[in-house]
């Protein structure tokens, strides 16, 4: 008998492959890798965000709001939901809709607003949902119904696909209960500012090729839903493993990996499109890419140049972390250098700013030291540690220039630090030690601010990754946390403030600052070896 594959509004945005290894019987004790301590943090904000959300519209519409409960099996909820549809309730906050069977449906929606002629889905979700300008569709919050929407002034949308989708995949799910308005399908969102609801038509040909949200989503769901029936009934796979970016945080990703690294998957080295065009044209494996002429394309690609790849490839069987893309390696250096490191918790805030201080004498003592906050993010009081970091950097930028010397600062990725140079200086404006954004902006646009992934990116080929964990034990530089990264840290810090009910740890403290002056010490290490003469040794991209 085959087993009958009910799925939710998820597939259709996730991953081929993850949909058959959900699904594959055989696979349901595999490893897997633990849960992203950003991705858990992200669920309860927004589990936070759908509360205050309901408790707003509770206070605006009062008992025409009814909540279907959520700590009751999923058969009671469904129940719940339907008998509330069939008696006309206004608003039903929580929904879970009726299974179909027949569609393979199964899933939930934050909200059902009630029309003349039957119900409309509402998505609630914490990122923004609209952009400054004009022609949006919204209804405020106090009275959520499509009938009542406005073409809005103020706001334009801002294009959210995985959203719409979601919305599709609820549609059909009343349809097939009978219970979806008559007429253009129409689905609202909630986003971040949660003030007004933004409705999107699910029929207007706004997609790629003049697809709709509903034809977008029939196409991908009967694909997932044919994916996960395969795997289900043990028929030949539909979906093939394939390295792409969402690997990162995938739980399926060391089933993948395995299999990836005994076929020697050209998708080791090249991921996403690239990967797919090279398997179209025979070249399935690194041992095949690498035996490419470099200076003759086979196909198109969109990720790197094509001798890069073949280049790639060559180091990959030969286990080098590094070539250089370079003869000479140019990383600008300074008489007075700052290394600096941030560590941030989700989209909460930035708790740590870490500082390694290397070079000449300036008055202030070398080494490193931190500037952190204990108290759970967001807080007041990462005000005071990011001032002091700032007064801190400055004082040794000052210092420098009176006596005539040359200053820079480091950092690995300057997109973090950056995001929360500028976020701080904006959110805690006007409070004691705050630099303006426009000084912030002066800083991080000079030449002294430098950015080594950047540099690393230009003049390396980085076969394993350009992340600095990979990169820095090839400058011969250890961890002395055999679990250092960033998901781990990620977890000890909500043990350091004391998150999940538990007092705070202090142990876990001095874990996270061994962990930050490790990083700082670690790009310290990275760019002294990148201007050393140990690049004479390192492969030159040219001699593969």
């Amino acid at each position: 008998m085959t087993p009958q594959v009910q799925l939710d509004a998820g597939v259709v945005t996730r991953c081929r492959r993850r949909v058959h290894l959900e699904h594959d019987p055989a696979l349901r004790d595999a490893p897997k890798s633990p849960p992203d301590p950003t991705g858990q943090q992200r669920r309860a904000d927004a589990g936070e965000h759908r509360r205050a959300v309901a408790a707003a519209l509770g206070r605006f519409v009062g008992s025409d709001l009814v909540e279907v409960p959520q700590d009751v099996p999923a058969a009671d909820r469904e129940r719940a939901t339907a008998a509330a549809m069939a008696a006309g309730v206004p608003f039903i906050w929580g929904a879970a809709l009726p299974r179909d069977p027949v569609g393979g449906r199964r899933g939930g929606i934050d909200l059902l607003v009630r029309e003349a002629t039957g119900y409309v889905p509402v998505l609630v979700v914490r990122h923004k949902v609209s952009d400054p300008g004009q022609g949006a569709r919204t209804s405020p919050l106090s009275h959520p119904l499509p009938g009542g929407s406005r073409h809005d002034p103020l706001r334009k949308v801002r294009p959210q696909p995985r959203d719409q989708l979601r919305l599709a995949h609820a549609q059909r799910q009343l349809q097939a209960a009978g219970f979806a308005a008559r007429g253009r399908a129409t689905g609202g969102v909630v986003g971040m500012d949660a003030d007004v609801v933004v409705w999107h038509d699910l029929e207007a040909p706004n997609w790629p090729n003049s697809r709709t949200a509903l034809s977008e989503y029939d196409s991908r769901f009967a694909d997932r839903l044919a994916v996960a029936a395969a795997a289900a009934t043990g028929a030949e796979p539909l979906a093939r493993p394939s390295r792409i970016v969402e690997c990162r945080s995938c739980p399926w990703w060391p089933v993948c990996e395995e299999d990836l690294r005994r076929a020697g998957d050209v998708s080791l080295v090249v991921r996403g499109e690239d990967a797919a065009a090279l398997r179209k044209v025979g070249v399935t494996t690194v041992d095949r890419l690498a035996e490419l002429d470099p200076g003759t394309p086979v196909t198109p690609l969109v990720g790197m140049l094509h001798e890069d790849a073949v280049i790639l490839a060559r180091a990959w069987q030969r286990d080098l972390t590094v070539v250089r893309r370079v003869s000479r390696m140019d990383v600008p250096r300074a008489d007075v250098e700052v290394d600096v490191d941030m560590e941030s918790f989700g989209d909460l805030g930035a708790y740590m700013w870490g500082c390694l201080l290397s070079g000449a004498d300036v008055g202030v003592a070398h080494g490193y030291r931190a500037f952190a906050t204990w108290e759970p993010l967001p807080c007041d009081d990462e005000a005071r540690s990011f001032a002091e970091f700032w007064g801190w950097l400055t004082d040794v930028r000052l210092r420098a220039r009176a006596r005539g010397l040359t200053f820079r600062a480091y950092c690995y990725n300057e997109l973090a630090e950056n995001r929360w140079l500028l976020g701080s200086a904006a959110r805690f404006k006007g409070r004691p030690g705050i630099p303006t954004t426009a000084q912030v902006k002066e800083f991080i646009q000079s030449d002294a601010w430098v950015d080594l992934f950047g540099i690393v990116q230009d003049q390396f080929l980085c076969a394993h990754g350009k992340g600095l964990k990979t990169i820095a034990p090839a400058a011969g530089f250890t961890w002395r946390d055999p679990e250092a990264g960033g998901e781990n840290s990620m977890r000890w810090y909500r043990d350091a403030v004391g998150m999940d009910g538990h007092p705070p740890n202090p142990v876990q403290r001095d874990r996270l600052l061994v962990y930050n002056e490790d990083d700082v010490r670690a790009t310290h290490a990275l760019r002294v070896w990148m201007t050393s003469d140990a690049m004479d040794d390192l492969p030159f991209a040219g001699d593969l």
